[in-house]
């Protein structure tokens, strides 16, 4: 999955919602149930995510939504193996991209 933000330092909870296509709702949901997602919040109560935290929802995203893990599931394999998965997913997002840029190329011709 391939998402469109824009490089910033912090994002609303809007914002990351409509880039996943999901409700703010389950957003919230994913912040108390991982505990890796850890926004910061304003005196009002405002989530902000940083970038690490986006990369960390599009992996729970991933693990989710995509490979049909359920929550406990999800949570247990972001706990047995920290490195190993995000490395993956990290290569995988990589050629993501560039799959994307291709097809834009070919578009183009």
């Amino acid at each position: 999955m391939h998402i469109d933000l824009p490089e910033k330092r912090y994002y609303g909870i809007g914002e990351v919602a409509n880039a996943f296509g999901v409700n703010t709702s389950l957003i919230r949901f994913w912040e108390k149930e991982f505990d890796v997602l850890k926004p910061k919040k304003n005196a009002k109560g405002n989530r902000k995510f940083t970038p690490e935290d986006i990369k960390n929802l599009k992996f729970i995203f991933h693990l989710v939504k995509e490979r049909g893990f359920t929550l406990e599931g999800a949570k247990t394999h972001l706990k047995e193996e920290k490195k190993k998965p995000l490395e993956v997913f990290e290569i995988i997002t990589k050629l993501e991209n560039i799959k994307s840029q291709l097809n834009k190329i070919k578009e183009q011709l």
